[in-house]
């Protein structure tokens, strides 16, 4: 059995500033007690020394780490979580997006060896899932960072400004540090592979393999135009970025709180080939929970979430109308797919 591939280790130790901690004796401070009965003023060249530091340190909070930038960056993490993880193949010479090769990424799965594939498809969830908790984590130490100067921004102690600034900047250091390593691993990157997965197939000739780990954005529905009727709801949805080919999705639906053994099968699994659905022959007035997914497919190796949408229908038919005049009959309600 071959041993598992290493991801590089990205290691941080949280350190507080420890100003509490640090020993000032009045040959470091540049406070002269003596001459001010409150102990705030300065010689002139302490006091250029205390606001430059200030400013270098509010300057460091609205730029670097600004309040705006983090929310950012927290609104990024939460659609990564809901993203979907694909392994994509290309040939090692071939860079990303050249269809000018003679072994285009379609022919090399079929180079493949599938039982080394899956194996290293169980890489590739293993290592989505460590960036994605590396990531949380570099953010929450952003967060806490940022606390922690801003408080020292606000709190009048002139201390940390002048005998213990070397502290502080320490603490600068490492913060951009940490943003540096949270950013690059922002985007998925390329998986780690230690052995081969095309078995020898003898004098043919086999390109380097280069797998990476790519994303799709996550599929939403549309709560605008998804509407529940009397025994039917028509359900739309989206993906935030449109793809160039023509996709499959999984819709699953099913009858909440059902009251009978019969109304127990008011639920099924319906594949769809396009970004809108009906399902008809529901209960009038009951309540149905829809999820919706891109279909799974050879390259997934990853998906954490799934959109799911609640949806009422109406307490009767509209005044007028008989149930054979409000839709079209649709699929069974539990459909062969059901898992």
């Amino acid at each position: 059995m071959h041993s598992p591939p290493c991801l590089l280790p990205v290691t941080f130790q949280v350190a507080g500033l420890g100003l509490d901690k640090m020993k000032l004796d009045s040959s470091q401070c540049f406070l002269h007690a003596e001459e001010v009965e409150d102990q705030q003023l300065l010689e002139p060249e302490a006091w250029r020394t205390y606001t430059e530091r200030r400013n270098t340190l509010r300057e460091f909070l609205t730029s670097d780490l600004s309040p705006y930038l983090l929310k950012c960056h927290h609104a990024r993490i939460q659609l990564l979580r809901k993203c979907s993880y694909h392994i994509e193949i290309f040939p090692k010479h071939l860079a990303l997006g050249n269809q000018n090769s003679p072994v285009l990424p379609s022919t090399m799965y079929q180079l493949i060896d599938p039982c080394r594939f899956q194996r290293m498809k169980k890489v590739g969830t293993a290592q989505t899932k460590i960036q994605l908790l590396l990531l949380g984590d570099l953010l929450e130490q952003l967060d806490q960072g940022r606390l922690e100067l801003d408080s020292l921004l606000e709190s009048p102690d002139l201390r940390p400004f002048l005998a213990g600034w070397g502290l502080v900047e320490q603490r600068l250091a490492y913060l951009s540090a940490v943003m540096d390593n949270f950013l690059a691993m922002m985007v998925p990157s390329r998986l780690h592979i230690k052995h081969h997965l095309v078995s020898d197939i003898g004098a043919t000739k086999i390109p380097h393999i280069r797998l990476m780990l790519s994303t799709k954005m996550p599929v939403m529905f549309n709560r605008k135009e998804s509407v529940a009727h009397w025994d039917w709801v028509s359900l739309r949805w989206f993906a935030t970025v449109q793809q160039a080919a023509l996709e499959q999705f999984e819709l699953r639906f099913k009858l909440l709180e059902p009251r009978t053994q019969q109304e127990c099968m008011q639920c099924g699994v319906i594949s769809v080939a396009a970004c809108t659905f009906e399902v008809h022959n529901l209960l009038p007035n009951r309540t149905y929970k829809f999820t919706v997914k891109r279909a799974e497919s050879y390259t997934l190796v990853y998906e954490p979430w799934q959109d799911s949408l609640t949806l009422q229908t109406t307490p009767g038919p509209p005044e007028g109308l008989t149930p054979t005049r409000l839709g079209k009959p649709s699929l069974p309600l539990t459909a062969p797919s059901e898992r």
